[in-house]
């Protein structure tokens, strides 16, 4: 375990195992347990995902995991957030592993960033975006769910702050047992969830989407020459209700209406048959993937 210093002067820890070519993945190396445990289970989300991915690449590879996204819940940039910020902290991370050239692995917006990343070094030795592709990205519709977010983040605060009372353990009890009564994730209903992250949490989302805007993934792909893999469930598109916008979210879309161009550009592509966005991020869909292209790719 090494602890980091960040640009911001934050401190993120990082587990480094194996040996080989260094591979960055931004993902939490400890398995969550208890109830959170529990309820992860009952999403389909494996609670030692993070773990698992290291344990299934560091017998090739030399693995530097950090939990980048749960960092930043604790750490927000709330005005900071930018592809230059990330890249920055993904360069901090590989310098203090002694990583000079590496890999990286992410997935959902940790896969964006890492297309950020191959933009702004020429330290990276492949990439891999899962989740999120690498062409006709859909900035706006995540910016306008993003918006619809924070705004909703202001309107709980405002509220909490407009009711003094705590919350009793009986209210958290309910609440808990409201959550529990959604056991199929492909019937969620968003326009039902009041979101629970903080404003500055939200905040830092929303000043990386607005960062985003005037990104066109078509015109840097020929600044692309290393090896490079993007994949997706096939079913990875999501459906936000009016509360969020109205918004489609179509992340596997791009891949296979665009898939000849993609592998003419250079591109490995894979489409997971059936799976969904949280389906499709699981060990057991990623590793058989991930662990042979990188072996080729590396080794």
């Amino acid at each position: 375990m090494a602890d980091i210093r960040l640009g911001d002067g934050s401190v993120i820890e990082a587990t480094i195992e194996g040996a080989g070519p260094a591979v960055l993945l931004p993902v939490d190396p400890a398995p969550v347990e208890g109830d959170r445990a529990v309820e992860l289970r009952k999403w389909g989300v494996d609670p030692a995902l993070g773990r698992r991915l290291v344990d299934g690449l560091s017998d090739r590879f030399r693995v530097v995991a950090f939990d980048y996204e749960g960092h930043l819940s604790a750490y927000p940039k709330p005005d900071t957030l930018t592809p230059e910020t990330t890249a920055a902290d993904f360069l901090t991370v590989a310098d203090a592993a002694g990583a000079d050239r590496f890999a990286y692995y992410g997935y959902s917006w940790l896969a964006l960033a890492g297309l950020q990343l191959a933009l702004r070094t020429d330290r990276l030795s492949a990439l891999v975006m899962g989740g999120y592709p690498p062409l006709d990205g859909p900035y706006e519709e995540m910016l306008a769910v993003t918006t619809a977010g924070h705004d909703q983040a202001i309107e709980v605060a405002e509220r909490n702050a407009a009711n003094a009372a705590a919350v009793t353990s009986a209210d958290a009890a309910s609440a808990d047992a409201a959550a529990s009564d959604w056991s199929d994730p492909a019937d969620f209903d968003w326009s039902s969830v009041e979101i629970s992250l903080t404003e500055e949490q939200t905040s830092q989302y929303l000043t990386l989407y607005r960062e985003l805007q005037g990104f066109d993934d078509r015109a840097i792909q020929d600044r692309l020459t290393i090896p490079r893999l993007c994949f997706a469930g096939s079913a990875d598109a999501i459906d936000y209700g009016e509360k969020w916008g109205d918004v489609r979210v179509d992340l596997a879309g791009p891949l296979v209406r665009e898939r000849d161009t993609l592998e003419r550009l250079g591109w490995h592509v894979r489409v997971l048959e059936g799976l969904d966005h949280t389906s499709a991020m699981q060990p057991d869909a990623v590793l058989p993937v991930i662990r042979p292209w990188l072996s080729d790719s590396l080794l």
